[in-house]
Formats: C-alpha cells, sequence, structure tokens
C-alpha cells in the first residue's frame, strides 16, 4: 500500500523514508533547538559535516520571523560563523543569514501593506475567527497597566530552557510591563533581549547577573521613573547598553535632585560647630611676634590638674601651648623670709593667670604658711 501524509494527501513512495517526505516549517523551539545543536557542534569541534548538515536543514526549513530570531537570538549566533575557519561553514553560514534578512524585509513589507490597506473582509468566513494567543498578540494593552504581570498577560517566558533565565525573563516582562500599553509580544521581545544581553554582558547566570536583573527590575517599578521603561521599549537604550548602566544612571532626573538636596540637608545637620576662641593682644606669638593670638583651654590631664591653653596666631598660623600655674608655683614655693619678695611674683602671676585659669584654681596652688 502506498503511504500518505496526513496534511496534503500527497503519496510517498515506499522507499522514501519519512525524513524525506514534505517538511513543515521549524516552530521556535525547534528553531532554539536546532541553534544550541549547531553551538555544541562548533564548540565541541566536530567534524564540519555535522555543522554543514545542521545549517543546511535551518536553511530548508526554518523560516523564522524577526520575532523569533530576537527572542531565540539565532541570526546572532549563525552570523558569528561567517567568519569561521571553515570556508564551508562560512559559506553555508553567510547564504543561510541573507536568506533570513530577506524573509524579515517581505515580513516587513506584508506589515506595511496590511497598514496601508483595510483588510477586505471574508465571504467564506461563517464563523468568529478565533482570538490570537496572547504570546504572540500585537494588540496594545487595554486595562490597568500598573496591575501587568506576564501570568496575568499569559506571556509565555520559558524560552531558554534554564529556570534560572526564565525567571529573569518573567522579572524584567513584569518591570517592563509596568505602566505600559505596548502588546504582550513587543514586551516579551524585549524583555528576552535584555534578558540575553544581561547573560552576555556577565558571562553567564552568576550572582552579578541575578544581582543586575533584580536591580533593573527594581528602577523599572519606581514611580518616579516612568521615562526609563519608555526609553527601553522605544529602543532610545539598547538592551546592551541597559544592562552596563550604573545604578546613578539609571535614577531619573527628579530622583537625582531629590538626593541631592537631601544630601546637603544631611551635611548641614553633621557639621559640628567649633568651639570659639577668644583674641587676645596679651601674647604675643614667637614666630611673627604680632599680638593677633587666639586661644583656648581644655582639660588635659586630671580633673585637679589646672587646664591647658592652646594658642594659635590668627596671622601666621604657628600654635603652640602653654601651662601658667607651674611657673606660678616656682615663685610660690620659693623659700624666703622677705614678704614683699614673695607677694610680688604672686602677684604678677595671678593677674596673668587670671586670663586663662579660674581663681579657685589658681589660689588652690598657693601652700598655707
Amino acid at each position: 500500500p502506498v503511504a500518505r501524509t496526513p496534511s496534503t494527501n500527497t503519496p510517498i513512495h515506499p522507499k522514501q523514508t519519512r525524513a524525506q517526505s514534505p517538511t513543515m516549517t521549524m516552530d521556535q523551539r525547534e528553531l532554539e533547538s536546532s541553534i544550541k545543536q549547531l553551538n555544541k557542534t562548533v564548540q565541541a569541534n566536530d567534524p564540519p559535516s555535522s555543522a554543514l548538515a545542521l545549517l543546511e536543514r535551518l536553511k530548508k526549513e526554518a523560516a523564522p520571523t524577526e520575532e523569533m530570531l530576537r527572542a531565540t537570538r539565532a541570526g546572532v549566533f549563525v552570523g558569528k560563523l561567517r567568519s569561521n575557519a571553515n570556508k564551508d561553514i562560512a559559506r553555508a553560514a553567510t547564504e543561510l543569514v541573507h536568506k533570513w534578512k530577506k524573509l524579515v524585509e517581505a515580513e516587513k513589507q506584508g506589515k506595511l501593506k496590511k497598514q496601508s490597506s483595510p483588510a477586505a473582509p471574508s465571504p467564506t468566513t461563517a464563523t468568529a475567527p478565533k482570538p490570537s494567543s496572547s504570546g504572540s498578540s500585537k494588540e496594545p494593552f487595554k486595562g490597568n497597566a500598573e496591575n501587568r504581570r506576564a501570568k496575568e498577560d499569559g506571556a509565555d517566558t520559558k524560552r531558554t530552557g534554564d529556570s534560572v533565565r526564565d525567571a529573569c525573563i518573567e522579572l524584567l516582562y513584569n518591570g517592563l510591563a509596568y505602566r505600559s500599553t505596548a502588546s504582550v509580544a513587543d514586551v516579551l521581545a524585549k524583555a528576552v533581549a535584555v534578558e540575553a544581553a544581561a547573560f552576555s554582558h556577565f558571562k553567564g547566570v552568576g550572582a552579578p547577573y541575578k544581582e543586575k536583573v533584580r536591580s533593573l527590575f527594581s528602577n523599572l517599578k519606581v514611580k518616579t521613573n516612568k521615562e526609563l521603561g519608555v526609553n527601553v521599549m522605544e529602543g532610545k537604550i539598547t538592551p546592551d547598553r541597559f544592562v552596563a548602566m550604573t545604578q546613578e544612571e539609571l535614577k531619573s532626573a527628579e530622583q537625582r535632585k531629590k538626593e541631592n538636596l537631601l544630601q546637603e540637608e544631611n551635611m548641614k545637620k553633621a557639621q559640628v560647630p567649633m568651639a570659639e576662641k577668644s583674641i587676645s593682644d596679651a601674647l604675643t606669638c614667637g614666630k611673627c611676634k604680632q599680638k593677633k593670638v587666639s586661644y583656648s583651654q581644655a582639660q588635659t590631664r586630671s580633673a585637679d590638674e589646672p587646664m591647658t591653653t592652646f594658642c594659635e596666631c590668627t596671622v601666621c598660623g604657628n600654635r603652640w601651648k602653654v601651662s601658667l600655674i607651674p611657673w606660678l608655683l616656682c615663685f610660690v614655693r620659693t623659700p624666703t623670709n622677705n614678704a614683699s619678695s614673695f607677694l610680688k611674683p604672686v602677684t604678677v602671676a595671678a593677674e596673668v593667670s587670671i586670663l586663662f585659669y579660674p581663681l579657685d584654681g589658681v589660689f588652690s596652688r598657693i601652700p598655707r604658711y
């Protein structure tokens, strides 16, 4: 008996295998699987025939859309093979990239034609068309944009086969969709592109990669930073640039202004008032011989010891410290029987010390006879 294909009902020769039958166009998952297999083949330095067979299969069976190429990054990987050391692989990759470029251009031209001419109603359609799935819908979002999430939008964020990367795609989708009216497909494509850029920038899914994705999500969710998400969705900030931006660059102008004002206010509060210094012309600077000397007192020794006087010349900046009590005591403790010779130095020293020490501190050092 002659076998027939279920789709076209065309006969298949008995000697013809199932793989030689008319093939269907690859979907996104099959395309992504083929690209991964091609990547492993090239990195493992397998025989060139294996890579050539995969490239030939992609050329015959794959007719990806622009969205599929962005999501799988197939064009980026195949484009790198154009500079492969093997000339046959480089030639096959060049032909494949050329074919895909033509397909994308044709897709764009078709979209422009549909937008310019209204679609004619189909006379044979008896039932209403099925609504397109939310994962590929190009219609603008209608609803509360502040509550948009990937699960509620029905977006399929499982694109890489890696649970960590897929979770990051979902997180970025939630951030980009926040207060955005862009279609589910556009937000998903942008989230996939940003995640791929972060994965490439940080060379894997390590701690820096996860921390950066969380930081991008947090900045996208800031209410005063609406321009960030808009600029990313509109392409003003490319995915590669977005994942390389610093925390300061991610902030909005309003955020920077508020933080600068807060920093200035904190600096003012943190400024400690300096102790006021008295200026006296009774002291002479030993360096410039000027009498414009400021002084202050501080307790540098035990509590029952006199305070130390710190002097600073306001002219040349010379600094020194003095303690007049030991000089006073050298006169007080000098044994003498002459009352006038005893009282004169005490009186002079006391008059000078009044400038620096309390009276009780001065006379408490005078011994009783």
